[in-house]
């Protein structure tokens, strides 16, 4: 087991391989942190890990399928024989399936609520478990704003996401006294390949002319909101959810 002293604080990230969870993983490995890249698909966590480690960033992968309860147990196991502790937890880890309202398909549905808000949870509580050995941590869900105004083709995504928004402030209420502060994201549209797969291009379009900024985000301008979470300076917030969204959440009518 490394100790406390030789390594520092240690942060895991679930889908950390690419888009988002790539950018936190790396961002909050040049903050100084020993960076877990947590991936359902391994070889991509290992080869993420490759780069980081080529940065000088401390990195190890772990294997996890945050649909599957007993796949988290075993990466938590782990992660307490390698390190013995976890500092930051970031819930990024997500599916998406655009759908109709009315051509919902329960298996669908299913599946993303179970990968997105139950493997939020149990991750969640796997976490604060270990973090509360040390009483200091830090859990950053990542939400969307799909989980604050609806979006046609969202029924399920968005309600996950949603789900999420409830989940973080439940998690803040009863983690408090441990000394564990429990946050989200909401990010807009975010050039990411999930995002590149299934946004249409009226759906760009659509954004376009709704975003103020008139751009999608960038994986490292959310990294950038989560770092901000993860560290000492975010000590006092706890329970909220900050749109990352070029101003989204904020407009209404854009041209006059």
């Amino acid at each position: 087991m490394i100790t406390v002293a030789e390594q520092g604080r240690v942060a895991l990230v679930t889908g950390a391989a690419m888009g988002i969870g790539a950018a936190i993983a790396e961002r909050l490995g040049h903050d100084g942190h020993t960076v877990v890249v947590a991936d359902i698909n391994l070889g991509a966590a290992e080869e993420m890990v490759a780069g980081l480690k080529a940065q000088g960033i401390e990195a190890l992968a772990l294997a996890i399928d945050v649909g599957d309860p007993q796949s988290i147990a075993a990466a938590f196991e782990e992660l307490d024989q390698r390190f013995g502790r976890c500092d930051v937890l970031v819930n990024n880890a997500g599916i998406a399936k655009t759908q109709a309202f009315l051509e919902c398909d329960l298996v669908d549905w299913q599946r993303v609520i179970n990968i997105n808000v139950t493997g939020s949870l149990l991750c969640g509580q796997h976490a604060a478990r270990l973090m509360s050995a040390n009483g200091w941590g830090r859990i950053i869900n990542v939400a969307s704003i799909s989980g604050m105004r609806a979006s046609m083709g969202r029924t399920a995504y968005g309600t996950s996401k949603a789900a999420i928004i409830g989940l973080t402030r439940q998690m803040a209420v009863e983690l408090a006294d441990l000394g564990i502060t429990v946050n989200g994201i909401a990010p807009g549209p975010v050039d990411t390949p999930l995002t590149q797969r299934l946004h249409s291009a009226k759906t760009r379009d659509s954004y376009a002319r709704s975003v103020p900024m008139g751009r999608y985000g960038t994986p490292a301008e959310m990294a950038g909101a989560v770092a901000f979470l993860a560290s000492d300076d975010s000590s006092y917030i706890s329970g909220h959810v900050i749109p990352v969204d070029g101003g989204y959440m904020a407009s209404g009518i854009l041209e006059i």
